[in-house]
Formats: structure tokens, C-alpha cells, sequence
């Protein structure tokens, strides 16, 4: 039999209400909105969208690297996508760490709704009605593009980079619910005790 001092016991924190929980999702719901306008601006303004060139006979032409370039929007998504829902998923993991498992399906809700306003008031705020645009075009003026999310499996990255960094920490962290091994054994650092063989140890800080 070992003798050991009895464990300490330590007073659990108390679950979070729901009223208090739903409150917290709102706040987090509502800082997806709030950035997914921010990234609409930068979204909008640091795409360089290809022209159409308004010929003498009325024609409108684009040259094939301007073409090109059209895919521009759908990657500058992508990478403002990275980089906002990488900032929620980290945002969600310390808000709702405590909740365990939910905390991805609130990192993946909030980049999606941060995604969808930054996609929807971003093609606001950049250049619309493309066809009326061009139109209304003179001989050699430049009418650009409009700016669209042509693939719209983008929105995805959004999710997907928020929902990573909620999975590395929770898999490579440190584990808070592993307690050390003094509070496990309840035996102070130094103790002499008897294990079960009748054999004297002395029990070592690690």
C-alpha cells in the first residue's frame, strides 16, 4: 500500500450559461460582419480589373493577358479569405475554447458570413452594370470590367482557413484538461512512500 498525502481538490469552473454563450456568438457573428466589410474595401480597391478598348468602328477589344487577368478578383478573394478566416478561427478558438468541440463550427459560421458580405458589398462597391458601361462608351475610352466572384467555391478557403488554426491548437496544444503528475498522484515532490511491494521510493519532481 502507498502513503501519500490525499489530493488536493480543486473547485471546477462553472459551465458557461447559455444565455451568456449566446451572447458571445452574437458578438462573434457581428465581428464577421464587421470585417467582412473591411475586407469588402480592400477587396474592391486592390483588385486591378482589365479594361475593354472602345474602337473607332464601335468594337470593343481586350488583349489576351488583359483577358487573363480577369481571374484577378476571384484570387485576390481567395487570399483575403486566408487571411480574415485564419483572424476568426483564432478569435473563435479563444472565445469558445471552453465548449470543446463547437468551437470549428463557429470558426467555419463566422468566415462564411464574413465571406458573403465581403463577396456581395465588395461587387457593390467595384465597378457594376458592365454592359450598360460599355454601352455608353465613347472611342477611345477604357471600360472596365466588373467586379464578380466568378467561382464562387472560393467562399470555401474562408472556412477552411478558419477551421485550421481551431484544429492545430486543439491537436498540438497543450492539453488543460491532463493535470501534472504531483495533482494526479497526490504525492508532494520528495516524499518518501511504500509502494505495494514493500519497496522505498522517493517520489521526484518531473
Amino acid at each position: 500500500m502507498t502513503t501519500s498525502v490525499p489530493e488536493s481538490t480543486d473547485v471546477a469552473a462553472p459551465s458557461p450559461t447559455y444565455r451568456g454563450v449566446t451572447a458571445w456568438v452574437a458578438l462573434l457573428l457581428g465581428l464577421a460582419l464587421v470585417v467582412g466589410a473591411l475586407a469588402a474595401l480592400f477587396w474592391s480597391g486592390v483588385v486591378d480589373l482589365p479594361s475593354y478598348s472602345i474602337q473607332n468602328n464601335g468594337h470593343a477589344v481586350i488583349s489576351e493577358s488583359d483577358l487573363a487577368q480577369v481571374v484577378a478578383a476571384d484570387v485576390w478573394y481567395a487570399i483575403t479569405g486566408v487571411l480574415v478566416g485564419a483572424g476568426l478561427g483564432l478569435v473563435a478558438w479563444r472565445w469558445f475554447r471552453s465548449l470543446g468541440w463547437p468551437v470549428a463550427l463557429l470558426a467555419i459560421a463566422a468566415a462564411i458570413v464574413a465571406g458573403v458580405v465581403c463577396w456581395q458589398l465588395g461587387e457593390l462597391i467595384g465597378p457594376r452594370d458592365f454592359s450598360a458601361r460599355l454601352a455608353a462608351a465613347e472611342p477611345g475610352d477604357l471600360v472596365p470590367v466588373s467586379l464578380q466572384l466568378h467561382s464562387v467555391s472560393a467562399l470555401a478557403i474562408w472556412a477552411f482557413a478558419a477551421v485550421t488554426p481551431v484544429l492545430l491548437i486543439s491537436s498540438l496544444g497543450k492539453d488543460e484538461e491532463d493535470p501534472p503528475r504531483r495533482q494526479r498522484t497526490g504525492v508532494p515532490a520528495g516524499e518518501v512512500v511504500v509502494d505495494d511491494r514493500g519497496v522505498l521510493t522517493e517520489d521526484e519532481e518531473t
